[in-house]
C-alpha cells in the first residue's frame, strides 16, 4: 500500500486566504448597504416616509421593445410603519432617473 503524504498550508497562505476571504464578505456588505440606503431614498421621494426591515431582491436590466432605451427595476420588500402593512413589488427607473412604483401592500 501507498502512504500518501499530506503537506500542511503554510501559515502565510493560510491568512492570506482569510484577508481575501474577509475583504470579499465586507465588499458585498458594503454594496449591499449601498443598495439598500437608494432605494430607501427612491421610495421616500414615492411616498413611503417610514420603513422598516427595507429589502432588495433583485436588480434587473430591461430594455424598451419600441424605443431600445435601457433602464433599471429593481425587485423589493419592506414594512410601511404608517400603513402598517407590507409591502412587495417593482420599482422602474427610466434613463432619465425618474421613478415610477409598483407595489402590493397587504
Amino acid at each position: 500500500m501507498k502512504n500518501n503524504e499530506v503537506r500542511k498550508l503554510p501559515k502565510k497562505t493560510i491568512i492570506i486566504i482569510i484577508v481575501l476571504i474577509l475583504a470579499g464578505f465586507a465588499v458585498f456588505m458594503t454594496l449591499k448597504t449601498l443598495k439598500e440606503e437608494k432605494i430607501t431614498e427612491i421610495l421616500v421621494t414615492l411616498g413611503h416616509k417610514d420603513i422598516k426591515n427595507l429589502e432588495v431582491i433583485n436588480k434587473l436590466k430591461v430594455e424598451d421593445k419600441e424605443t431600445r432605451y435601457k433602464s433599471k427595476v429593481y425587485k423589493v420588500r419592506f414594512y410601511d410603519k404608517n400603513l402598517n402593512k407590507t409591502c412587495i413589488g417593482f420599482i422602474h427607473m427610466d434613463r432619465y432617473n425618474k421613478n415610477s412604483e409598483d407595489l402590493d401592500c397587504k
